[in-house]
């Protein structure tokens, strides 16, 4: 399922407009952006979907044609645990 699929799809499980299901969507993904860039809190939707910002230490990797060893500078990325009840529709 695509992006204009989900939007159609909000749209017509809340009986409203595409364009208001696709800015709901926007700013859902929007907001959730701005929390975990933060990295104070994690979201939470409960029995649905956790996203949260992990760090990642430093770390020596190699390249691939070469062989050489590569550093890679420590970082952050994204955490995203499914809840219990998206689990269990799985």
């Amino acid at each position: 399922m695509n992006r204009s699929e989900l939007v159609a799809a909000l749209a017509d499980r809340a009986e409203v407009t595409r364009k208001d299901a696709d800015a709901v969507l926007a700013a859902f993904a929007e907001t959730v952006g701005e929390i975990v860039a933060k990295g104070d809190e994690k979201v939470t939707i409960p029995g649905f979907l956790t996203f949260e910002r992990t760090h990642r230490a430093a770390r020596t990797a190699r390249n691939p044609q070469t062989g050489e060893p590569i550093d890679i500078p420590a970082g952050y990325s994204v955490k995203v645990s499914a809840g219990s009840k998206l689990k269990e529709a799985a």
